[in-house]
């Protein structure tokens, strides 16, 4: 009985100890910003303030790393072309290297403009406001990463600084229109990243696999996709990836992407090929025609969110450390190397230790991906990022990358069930013959193109009227389809955690606001 007793103890501490390693690790980050930053800043006024500060931007960045970045890499883990492993160091060295070639070298100190910096007049109510900021948005998404809910890391910030704002300085400080224009984001980020994806996703399914020869279909399409992705990711790139290094505008961003694109299609048309004749006519073995693209999508996704979105965790920390340094609050503040190594290698850190578990929520656990859907969403982030980028809509691409996944998975369950209702019509089309002739009919049916099948059941309905299945029936084989494909309870946690994540970071700023005040007055 004592050693069975013994027993459970060790297979308890056993389960505990990655745990403990992860936030050991964690820890050791922390206190060596601590070490770095208190030799540098201890002698100078407020130089504790930015000790602090440093410490808190490094928590920040660690949770961008194990929230934020799972979108990215999320669907080609899922669809199983790339290991977890091999995701996680793709994504960190991109993050990183986003982060440190592409960051910039200026940000602004208030996210968006949505406060009027010159209603704060004092230097250190302004430090404790984005202290508290900071703080705030890492907490809600350490929080949110623990529930195993994707949200937008820009929102947490926005929240943390409206709500320490408003805190500080009354209600009057907010921009409230930009903050309508956040909230309308909630809303077009997914839906508009839903839609694409599940536009490429047909047009694939049309143009590939509702073909009957889906190897000669593969020669032909998959080149002009990739040229559509080279495409969307060059122009991508130069727009959000590398404007602080380059400010290009729309025309030419699209024309060099296009220039490239038709260089990679001139590449990978033989390639494509030569690889194509070796598979067999199946859907499954012309998914492997994909995974090369979705290694490249996940690398340069990583990449442009590395340059674009490490300001939403040094961003604030930039802002106090300028405030510091310089001693007055300013629109823009520089971004010294040590803050930007602290942003990236925390995104890397954070990743490594805590991203596997909302990639796997990204990935498989709302729908089943494989190569075909992950590449449309990889797509859908692209192509929404650069619309909105040139309609002036604020989008997240959490929220895009998330609502792409819903799109391929709501799209799946619409053929499903259209398919579902096709194969009933044919069977009672041909009600009361012998079971081998239907059957016949049906392999005949499955391996018909799209057109062939529109072309078979408009034979069966010139010999017989149509048949209706009852209201109920249909609505529990739609019960049926959406409880296989898409995970419900997944999409109301997601959308619950989108709703509630600028109250409730901007709630918790307010309130550090006045804990960090009260401590210093």
């Amino acid at each position: 009985m004592e050693l069975k007793n013994i027993d459970q103890i060790e297979s308890a501490a056993s389960q505990g100890r990655p745990e403990l390693f992860r936030l050991g690790i964690g820890l050791l980050f922390i206190l060596g910003i601590m070490m770095y930053a208190g030799m540098r800043f201890t002698e100078i006024h407020n130089g504790l303030m930015l000790v602090a500060a440093a410490m808190i931007g490094g928590y920040m960045a660690m949770n961008i790393g194990a929230n934020d970045v799972a979108n990215n890499v999320g669907p080609a883990v899922g669809s199983r072309a790339l290991t977890l492993t091999g995701a996680i160091v793709i994504a960190a060295i991109f993050e990183a290297a986003g982060a440190l070639i592409a960051g910039g070298s200026v940000v602004g100190t208030i996210k968006k403009g949505i406060i009027d910096p010159a209603l704060i007049n004092d230097t250190d109510v302004f430090i404790w406001l984005m202290m508290a900021a900071l703080l705030a948005g890492a907490i809600w998404l350490n929080i949110a990463t623990a529930l195993g809910a994707p949200v937008s890391t820009t929102h947490s910030i926005v929240g943390g600084v409206l709500g320490a704002g408003i805190a500080a300085g009354g209600m009057g400080i907010a921009n409230w229109p930009k903050m309508g224009a956040i909230a309308a984001s909630w809303v077009i980020s997914p839906v508009l990243g839903g839609i694409i994806a599940a536009a490429f996703l047909y047009l694939i399914k049309r143009t590939i696999t509702y073909r009957s020869d889906m190897i000669a279909a593969s020669k032909r399409m998959v080149p002009i996709l990739v040229g559509i992705m080279t495409w969307a990711f060059s122009s991508y790139l130069i727009l959000k990836g590398l404007k602080k290094v380059w400010k290009a505008d729309i025309t030419t961003a699209l024309g060099l992407g296009l220039l490239i694109a038709i260089i990679i299609y001139v590449i990978v048309k033989p390639l494509v090929a030569r690889q194509a004749n070796k598979l067999e006519n199946e859907k499954e073995a012309v998914n492997q025609l994909f995974t090369l693209p979705l290694i490249f999508a996940a690398a340069l996704l990583s990449f442009a969110h590395g340059a674009n979105d490490v300001a939403n965790a040094v961003g604030p920390l930039a802002a106090i450390n300028d405030a510091i340094i310089q001693g007055g609050i300013h629109k823009k503040a520089a971004i010294p190397f040590w803050v930007m190594m602290v942003g990236a290698l925390g995104i890397a850190i954070g990743l490594a230790l805590y991203g596997p578990r909302l990639i796997r929520t990204v990935g498989s656990e709302i729908t089943e991906l494989d190569q075909m859907r992950a590449f449309s969403i990889a797509m859908a982030a692209a192509i929404t990022v650069i619309i909105a980028t040139q309609l002036g809509l604020p989008v997240s691409s959490t929220h895009i990358a998330v609502g792409a996944v819903f799109g391929v998975g709501f799209l799946r369950e619409f053929l499903k069930a259209s398919y579902a209702r096709m194969i009933e019509e044919i069977k009672a089309h041909h009600a009361g013959e012998d079971h081998e002739v239907i059957e016949a009919f049906l392999n005949e049916f499955r391996r018909a193109s799209v057109n062939e099948k529109g072309r078979m059941l408009a034979e069966l309905k010139k010999h017989k009227a149509k048949a209706e299945l009852t209201k109920k029936e249909r609505k529990g084989l739609k019960k049926i389809y959406r409880k296989e494909l898409v995970k419900r309870s997944a999409l109301m946690k997601i959308v619950a955690a989108w709703i509630i994540t600028v109250p409730a970071s901007g709630l918790m700023a307010a309130l550090l606001y006045f804990t960090i005040r009260g401590m210093m007055l």
